[in-house]
């Protein structure tokens, strides 16, 4: 391999690295002004090892090797890593973690904006167990606030934002048992507009969850299974639309009606792209649905009219549904449209105003290796066969799932096979109909007003807790000033007494 002239001359690599030294020395005045925006987007799933893959694919997008690429989220300058185990799992599911990162308080596997005192499918046991997020605490502080995903956004991560439902799978009273319907728990979609009321962007997949049983989609009209599910008659969608016709909320369905709008005559907007979940990113039809990009591009431009500023959640919420199927290329090229995503929110804000982070739910058992060559396709072979089989592999391999298969008593010969296609499951080591989770911490970028506090590792549920107190919402508002644009350095905790009343409840 013919690596770059530079590269093979000791001055390069120092040369850089005495930038990178300038740069960090830098980061010694800290950024304490007060975060007018907070933006977080959520990868989900995207473990370090996902994010390394995402970081090469980006890079030999662009025709180069990809190991020295930088992605968005390399740019920022605090990284730290968060613990994702939930009250009651070792690794851990996307409502429990959400429930973490969104409101502050660690909770059970399955559920959402509810306590772990909380018992998952129980209906009984919501009530006198809700926990607020920091959307609504944003919210409540007079801010705007918008939640934008590639799954229906009633889904496990947006879901936590808004919802307080023991069951993330209630998607609609179709999906909620006769049982918790009699005791008067709620389905999430029907919560997303009722909870917390005019929030002001929603983005993303689920339209058939908003309407009657039977009631044929606008974009898939024959296709049953694409029609509403809802059993108690209601028109979510049209109830929203009649709400806010005196109030410029616009409703859109397709890319063409969301970007022909005109943010600055826009205060609501509600955008239901597909019945169920978005297209994956290699996948997506250019004409008819947006990108992540472009959901993230109108959705900053409508939220930041408000003078008190915004809270934005982002999910790329399909790399994770890559990962369960196996199927690494389709996860991989939605997280380099999340990291697109990001890079354009970085250009319509400010550092100096606007805490941006970026971290994931969970990991995944997925994985690269084989000592592969620089610049080798990172959906491509290791550079020998196996010593065991004498048999090739791909360097992306995955510790369960269904890429699993055994052909004539043996491993299957993947040159038999287009490794590089985007269906391709990838060689799994245990067989499973889906692929799992993994139980690793993950990592957390930040960037902006009060972003060192993100350092170290920390339990998942800190996460919110700083972006609140960098905002001067939610319960720490001790600390900010009443005029000018810094927040103060003192502790949340006022004395040395508090401190070790949480100590000692610790442990």
């Amino acid at each position: 391999m013919c690596f770059r002239l530079q590269e093979k001359d000791p001055t390069f690599w120092n040369t850089w690295a005495q930038k990178t030294l300038k740069n960090a020395l830098t980061l010694q005045t800290l950024n304490t002004n007060k975060a007018k925006n907070v933006i977080l987007f959520l990868g989900d799933g995207m473990g370090v090892p996902t994010v390394t893959a995402t970081r090469i694919l980006k890079g030999q997008l662009s025709g180069h090797y990809g190991e020295e690429t930088q992605l968005e989220m390399d740019k920022f300058p605090f990284v730290s890593l968060a613990k994702t185990y939930n009250t009651d799992a070792q690794v851990p599911d996307s409502a429990g973690t959400a429930t973490a990162y969104l409101c502050g308080v660690k909770a059970n596997e399955g559920t959402l904006g509810v306590s772990a005192a909380a018992v998952r499918s129980q209906c009984n046991t919501t009530k006198g167990n809700e926990v607020t997020s920091i959307l609504k605490w944003a919210k409540d502080a007079g801010k705007s606030v918008g939640i934008v995903t590639t799954t229906r956004v009633n889904h496990a991560t947006p879901s936590a934002a808004y919802a307080h439902c023991v069951d993330r799978d209630w998607y609609s009273d179709n999906e909620m048992p006769a049982e918790a319907l009699m005791h008067g728990c709620k389905d999430i979609a029907r919560q997303l507009f009722e909870n917390i009321p005019n929030i002001d962007v929603i983005m993303g997949g689920g339209r058939k969850f908003m309407y009657p049983q039977n009631t044929s989609d606008v974009e898939y009209p024959t296709q049953p299974k694409m029609s509403g599910t809802r059993k108690d008659g209601r028109n979510l969608v049209q109830e929203w639309i009649d709400k806010m016709k005196d109030k410029k909320g616009n409703y859109v369905w397709n890319k063409q009606q969301l970007l022909s709008l005109n943010p600055n005559n826009v205060d609501y907007l509600l955008g239901l792209f597909e019945p169920s979940e978005l297209a994956y990113e290699l996948e997506r039809n250019n004409d008819s649905d947006p990108s992540l990009t472009e959901m993230v591009d109108v959705a900053i431009k409508v939220l930041k009219k408000n003078q008190n500023g915004f809270y934005l959640l982002v999910e790329g919420g399909r790399i994770d549904h890559g990962h369960h199927e196996g199927k690494a290329k389709l996860a991989l090229y939605d997280a380099v449209e999340m990291d697109r995503a990001i890079g354009r929110a970085d250009l319509l804000t400010s550092i100096h105003e606007t805490l941006t982070v970026v971290t994931a739910d969970h990991s995944h058992v997925f994985t690269f290796g084989g000592y592969t060559l620089r610049g080798n396709s990172i959906f491509g072979l290791a550079p020998k066969v196996s010593d065991a089989d004498q048999k090739p592999f791909t360097a992306i391999s995955y510790g369960n799932g269904p890429g699993y298969k055994i052909v004539n008593g043996g491993r299957e010969n993947i040159s038999t096979v287009n490794y590089e296609s985007s269906h391709y499951q990838a060689q799994a080591a245990v067989p499973l109909l889906s692929e799992t989770h993994g139980g690793d911490d993950v990592a957390v970028f930040a960037k902006g007003p009060m972003a060192h506090l993100l350092h170290g590792i920390h339990e998942q549920n800190y996460i919110p807790h700083v972006m609140a107190y960098a905002a001067c919402i939610g319960q720490n508002q001790n600390h900010c000033m009443s005029s000018g644009g810094t927040v103060g350095l003192q502790p949340a905790f006022s004395s040395m007494a508090s401190v070790l009343a949480v100590t000692r409840f610790l442990w």
